[in-house]
C-alpha cells in the first residue's frame, strides 16, 4: 500500500515508536493512538521499538502522518527544552474544553489527531481548510 521500502518503512515505525515514548503513554494508549487492535500486546510494541514495521495500513499510515507532524511541530514550539512535549501533550487547554491533548487523542481517534496537529501546526490547518 505504501511507497516506502522495507527499511524505510522500519526507521518510520522506530521513530514514530521514540516519539510516543516521550508522551508516556501506558501500554493501551500506545495502541489507541496507533489504531492497532485492541488485543495488541505489549511484546508486540516493544518488536515495533526495534526489528519490525507496522502493519502496512491506510489508517495507520495516516495516524503515523499525524504523529510525525505533532512531533516536528512540538520541536519548533519548543526548541530549547524538548522535555516540553510531554508537559503539552499531558496539559489541560482552553482550546481543547480543557482537556489534554493526549485525551482529545485518545477519545477522538484520527480527528483529534487532527485537531491537536491543527493546534499546533497552522500551515497544516491551513491546509485542512482550503
Amino acid at each position: 500500500m505504501t511507497d516506502y521500502t522495507n527499511e524505510e518503512f522500519l526507521y518510520i515505525t522506530k521513530t514514530v515508536m521514540n516519539v510516543l515514548d516521550t508522551w508516556n503513554l501506558t501500554t493501551e494508549q500506545y495502541v489507541q493512538v496507533l489504531g492497532l487492535p485492541s488485543q495488541t500486546k505489549k511484546r508486540q510494541l516493544d518488536k515495533y521499538r526495534s526489528l519490525k514495521a507496522f502493519p502496512d495500513d491506510v489508517a495507520i499510515i495516516k495516524r503515523l502522518s499525524h504523529i510525525v507532524g505533532i512531533s516536528d511541530a512540538l520541536r519548533t514550539t519548543f526548541p530549547r527544552n524538548l522535555n516540553m512535549a510531554e508537559k503539552w501533550m499531558n496539559t489541560n487547554h482552553r482550546r481543547f474544553d480543557n482537556k489534554t491533548p493526549l485525551s482529545v487523542i485518545l477519545d477522538e481517534g484520527i480527528n483529534g489527531l487532527c485537531k491537536v496537529r491543527s493546534e499546533l501546526d497552522c500551515t497544516f490547518a491551513w491546509n485542512a481548510t482550503a
